[in-house]
């Protein structure tokens, strides 16, 4: 297959759904053994009969995928009412592993994954999580410990009703997707929708989610002097415009995980942020605005067209709940971006609960995968 098949449809019952996309799919070729599955949350009590009944029509065992608010089909993004993609590959079964669904901190690879993902010197892992596990970060950290040489992508379910994942079968409660070895040719790069507005600070003092000082001044001076005098003055402006970017460890000033600011004490100069926070770790403030999330979307995408050689085989793209139409537009303009710099290939995706990068949780980041 030079390029994967994709199929998507909306805005009719399930089964009705599945039909319109296996016509669209057509005859299957016979070396199509892989499967992508995105389905929005309208679907979450069918996904069961979905994914059995593109099982028996397309004779593919492997399946991944989940379950989101919006999701994405090439350059359209569906958010109200069903609606479902399928994405076909063809990989070596060599050169591909499942994993199960981890959903304690202290769950382990069997014997049969550790010894496939040692015998590889690169293993990217697609994965996705369930909200409602505590733990997730934690997992992550495992298993970016446990599978060596890893790079593990992916997103969180978001769903109204049920959060389910995908593979082989549905899935609750905590982590599961694949691993791929170095012999599948993948991309991956990651856009923040935000822009960093001053230099990183350590913190210096503080109490669980509540900075009290950034390089042992007060947080709220930190801040008034980063965000100037307008915003400074109604800190009801920060909601939504102003976040904490918690700079991930030995990296560069690029790669930190957004937080919302959730309040400020103007009385005793503190800043609450939405994470849990400990000494010496540290802080970056940006702004967030659909003019930065443009910008760095467009960088990163011109990073990863520099690096192609080869035509995109198909792509998956996991981007923010609060990115999307609620940043970019209604028109689908987040995705349609995608296709307009780096070309028309299939992708699938969905948007999230938050974005897996490394082996990190972001938020209001968007995630590109792309088989090339």
């Amino acid at each position: 297959m030079k390029q994967f098949l994709l199929a998507n449809s909306s805005g009719s019952a399930a089964d009705d759904l599945v039909n319109n996309c296996l016509n669209q799919l057509g005859s299957i070729p016979p070396e199509a053994n892989f499967g992508f599955l995105y389905i929005n949350d309208h679907l979450t009590a069918s996904a069961e009969l979905i994914l059995e009944k593109l099982k028996q029509a397309t004779n593919i065992e492997y399946w991944v995928g989940t379950v989101g608010i919006g999701i994405i089909a090439s350059d359209t993004e569906y958010y109200d009412g069903p609606a479902m993609v399928v994405m076909l590959a063809d990989f070596n079964e060599a050169d591909f592993h499942m994993l199960p669904n981890f959903c304690t901190d202290t769950a382990a690879l069997t014997g049969e994954l550790t010894d496939w993902c040692s015998a590889n010197d690169f293993n990217v892992g697609l994965l996705h999580a369930d909200p409602t596990n505590p733990s997730s970060q934690t997992i992550l950290n495992n298993l970016a410990d446990n599978i060596p040489a890893s790079f593990l992508v992916g997103g969180v379910s978001s769903s109204h009703h049920q959060n389910i994942q995908f593979s082989n079968q549905v899935m609750y409660g905590g982590i599961s997707g694949v691993v791929f070895s170095q012999a599948v040719p993948i991309m991956t790069n990651l856009t923040q929708g935000c822009t960093p507005i001053g230099k990183r600070h350590i913190v210096t003092q503080c109490d669980s989610n509540i900075v009290h000082t950034l390089d042992d001044q007060p947080a709220l001076d930190i801040l008034r002097e980063e965000v100037g005098e307008t915003i400074a003055q109604d800190w009801q402006q920060l909601a939504g415009t102003i976040f904490a970017g918690m700079v991930n460890k030995n990296s560069d000033l690029d790669d930190y995980s957004i937080r919302q600011i959730v309040g400020v004490d103007i009385d005793s100069k503190l800043v609450a942020i939405g994470d849990y926070l400990s000494h010496n770790d540290e802080i970056i403030f940006c702004r967030r605005d659909g003019n930065s999330a443009i910008e760095d979307m467009e960088r990163m995408l011109l990073e990863l067209k520099s690096r192609i050689s080869s035509p995109i085989k198909g792509g998956i793209y996991v981007s923010c709940l609060g990115r999307g139409r609620e940043q970019f537009g209604d028109n689908s303009e987040e995705a349609r971006f995608i296709h307009t710099v780096l070309g028309e290939f299939p992708m699938a995706g969905f948007f999230a609960n938050g974005e897996i990068h490394k082996d990190s949780l972001y938020g209001f980041t968007g995630v590109l995968i792309l088989f090339v």
